[in-house]
């Protein structure tokens, strides 16, 4: 998901006429998650992230709002396990913002890691490829292929190639 700042623009109106334009900023990212439990005070510090400074938003505290640094959700979607296979069960991160690079937090079914995401870029690869590499695999998902080209089957393995882009 790429997530930009938006700005979005309430109208106060009567029954005759519009007044009052206000431009509401929207912050990228989203309002950390809240245990239940954990309440922060009872007070109303912001009501919009443009109240808030840098890149900072406007959140529910559970009792009232307050300015938070935002979880930002990085590309991609954690890859799926091939059950019963489990990692180790251990909460290594708990955001995308806990790994490094591309990774995302990914659930391993026991626990929480660091994984490289599971990214499909556009394009189609081609019906029947033909080609003369050693048989191996050279990438397991299209985030290990460099620029545009999609990571697919061919005779013997996977490989980075150049996808088909037009109308199948």
């Amino acid at each position: 998901w790429l997530l930009l700042q938006s700005t979005l623009c309430a109208v106060s109106s009567s029954p005759y006429f519009l007044t009052d334009f206000v431009f509401l900023s929207v912050k990228p990212g989203f309002c950390p998650h809240r245990l239940p439990a954990a309440l922060g005070p009872c007070v109303e510090s912001c009501s919009t992230d443009s109240d808030c400074h840098d890149s900072e938003k406007c959140c529910s505290n559970g009792c009232g709002h307050e300015c938070m640094v935002p979880d930002i959700v990085k590309p991609g979607v954690c890859p799926l396990g091939h059950p019963p296979t489990f990692g180790p069960c251990v909460e290594s991160c708990s955001k995308d913002s806990d790994c490094t690079d591309k990774k995302k937090c990914c659930s391993n079914g026991c626990g929480h890691e660091c994984m490289a995401p599971y990214i499909v870029k556009p394009g189609v690869c081609p019906l029947r490829l033909l080609d003369d590499r050693r048989c191996a695999e050279s990438c397991s998902n299209d985030i290990d292929c460099p620029d545009n080209e999609k990571c697919c089957f061919s005779e013997c393995g996977r490989h980075c190639i150049e996808p088909y882009m037009g109308e199948i």
